[in-house]
């Protein structure tokens, strides 16, 4: 069955902050939501279409305003022929079967509703609805996507296993299961270890994983970025636990910080520029130095929509990782806009990491 997000009011649309936050937290409680659809306070075909979901087979959540939370409440009334009455402070349908202030529950022919109101800067009342299927998520490191395919897919036949295999980066897959039976995954795991080369991780969240295994060995990381802006430290610290690990980050977007922050020679700039191998590779380097972190990533690149050249084209990222041991400069040239740029480059970072010490993460 499909779940349907629907925000009515014109904050969820404009506020993104608010809108993100709602939307983080209904995805702890279900595996992916099939539609988002955005309505206005005062939208006339606002009731036309709560009239087709509900007649749908979907489950529903609606997210209003207090402000409309009745209004709302009225509009399903009309279409499931029902009468609302009062809970607490507020109306809601008669048939609600499950309540609590500013949220309810309601099931009308096939279809299972749930109902809440949030603002700005309020926590997000508990959902009701939980339409969480896959059992396990594993991370999956690998190059090859037709290849990963064919090892998979007979496995996962052999054990009666659901897998959906997404790709988040070259050489990076996610792999979402799923059975009837749990103790099938488990036999579906180790089944598939040895063809990956045992480089698969059981773990929804990479960044939770890589902060776990820093933390159970004292270990720290520290970045510097330059076209990614602070994007790798965002992705760390947006995590619980990012205190135990992260050293700090560095973002040196001009040519001076990278002298004066993490002493890069200036010969070395002016030779190769910003964007190149030799600059990643001091970045790596002056990262460890300021921070004493065991692990270190550098990102230098152009991410657009300008400033590239013949030899450096829009997408030329070089990333660096380095430990106190080795380091590993590697250049890409990523395809899409500014912000998908910089996305691909921070997890292209990730991935270098997890792969300079798999005895550690995996």
């Amino acid at each position: 069955m499909k779940l349907d997000l629907l925000f009515i009011g014109s904050k969820f649309i404009y506020n993104k902050p608010l809108q993100e936050y709602i939307i983080r937290e209904i995805e702890k409680k279900v595996d992916f939501i099939s539609s988002i659809t955005f309505f206005k306070e005062k939208d006339n075909s606002l009731f036309l279409y709560l009239e087709h979901k509900l007649n749908s087979a979907n489950k529903i959540i609606i997210v209003t305003t207090k402000q409309t939370f009745t209004t709302v409440g009225k509009l399903i009334c009309t279409v499931t022929s029902d009468n609302q009455i009062l809970r607490g402070s507020v109306l809601i349908p008669q048939k609600s079967h499950q309540y609590k202030e500013g949220n309810y529950l309601l099931e009308y022919k096939d279809s299972l509703i749930n109902v809440l109101h949030i603002d700005e800067m309020q926590k997000m009342p508990n959902i009701f609805i939980d339409d969480k299927e896959v059992a396990l998520s594993v991370q999956i490191f690998y190059e090859g996507e037709d290849n990963i395919n064919s090892l998979l897919a007979p496995v996962a036949k052999t054990y009666e296993i659901n897998i959906e295999l997404i790709t988040i980066i070259d050489g990076w897959f996610l792999l979402n299961l799923s059975s009837k039976k749990y103790g099938n995954i488990s036999k579906f795991l180790n089944a598939i270890k040895e063809p990956l080369d045992s480089k698969t991780i059981v773990s929804s969240n990479i960044i939770e994983h890589i902060i776990e295994r820093l933390t159970g060995v004292d270990k720290k990381i520290s970045f510097a970025e330059s076209c990614t802006g602070g994007l790798l430290s965002y992705y760390f610290t947006k995590q619980n636990g990012a205190s135990q690990i992260l050293d700090g980050s560095l973002v040196t977007y001009s040519n001076e910080l990278k002298e004066n922050w993490l002493g890069i020679d200036a010969d070395i700039l002016n030779r190769y520029g910003a964007v190149s191998s030799e600059v990643v590779k001091e970045m790596s380097e002056g990262t460890l130095n300021v921070t004493h972190a065991d692990f270190s990533l550098s990102i230098s690149g152009i991410a657009g929509d300008g400033g590239g050249t013949d030899k450096k084209p829009v997408g030329t990222v070089f990333i660096g990782v380095r430990t106190k041991q080795e380091h590993k400069e590697v250049r890409f040239l990523f395809k899409g806009d500014r912000n998908y740029i910089q996305q691909q480059s921070a997890l292209e970072a990730i991935k270098m990491l997890v792969l300079s010490d798999e005895k550690l993460f995996f």
